[in-house]
């Protein structure tokens, strides 16, 4: 009701896919996995509300019962044999109810689709990253391989965040089902989207891979979590674009890298 009210007021309503300043809460959701991390970060969370609130009731009253003047006999729910088994038990069934609904969210996360609509590779290098669309290749073409640099500092354009944007972004289509192989070329690196709920880190020598399915179009923004040296800007921007818009834009992107 709240967005139909703004979307009236001609008031633009952006999903967070991005960092933003004083940004306490995750970004939103593009994925499945992403938001079933949310709903299991509230389940958790509620369950530290309930922790928080009973441990406080617990010091308060000892605080009160146990003080000298007021209480020369301390009361036994405080201090005894029924309080200690107690606070043994509920704290081992509490890890259970936490660990139930997060079972599903783990084998989800570790699952690769079978058979995926798309396969994109993407290789670390020192300070960029290259992309190879394996879907486009054959025997007697030339590979779809393009590299992405994270802009400058200083050489921004109107309306890129600084130290966000790349000259080449990742395009891919929108709710299809895709797969990722990630690879370094030198050293470890990571290819990490909040948004997205993914983080593949890369080995030198291995190839890692994981699945993804990006409910809505959008650009989101990630970097790579492995410190390497002074350049800690290492970005990844992802566009996810309508499916029949596709094979246009990844055939653009070909085209300008090679000019």
């Amino acid at each position: 009701m709240i967005e139909v009210f703004l979307e009236w007021r001609f008031l633009t309503i952006a999903p967070c896919d991005a960092a933003e300043p004083w940004q306490l809460g995750s970004q939103d959701a593009a994925t499945p996995i992403m938001q079933g991390i949310i709903d299991l970060h509230h389940d958790i969370f509620f369950f530290l509300i309930l922790i928080f609130v009973f441990v406080s009731r617990m010091l308060v009253r000892a605080l009160w019962h146990f003080h000298e003047q007021k209480n020369p006999i301390p009361q036994r729910i405080v201090h005894g044999t029924t309080i200690e088994i107690i606070r043994t038990i509920f704290p081992s069934i509490i890890p259970m109810f936490i660990a139930i609904p997060s079972f599903a969210l783990l084998y989800s996360m570790d699952e690769v689709v079978v058979d995926p609509a798309i396969t994109i590779k993407a290789i670390g290098h020192q300070w960029y990253r290259s992309y190879e669309y394996s879907d486009y290749n054959s025997s007697d073409e030339q590979s779809l391989t393009f590299d992405s640099y994270t802009i400058p500092e200083d050489d921004p354009e109107l309306g890129q965040s600084r130290l966000l944007e790349v000259d080449n972004r990742v395009v891919v289509p929108a709710k299809t089902h895709l797969r990722m192989i990630v690879t370094p070329a030198d050293v470890p690196h990571s290819w990490a989207v909040p948004s997205s709920g993914v983080k593949c880190d890369a080995v030198p020598g291995r190839s890692n891979q994981t699945s993804i399915l990006v409910q809505r179009e959008g650009v989101y923004y990630g970097q790579c979590s492995e410190i390497r040296g002074t350049n800690h800007a290492f970005t990844i921007v992802v566009e996810a674009v309508p499916l029949k818009d596709y094979g246009s834009r990844v055939s653009n992107q070909f085209i300008l890298q090679t000019n």
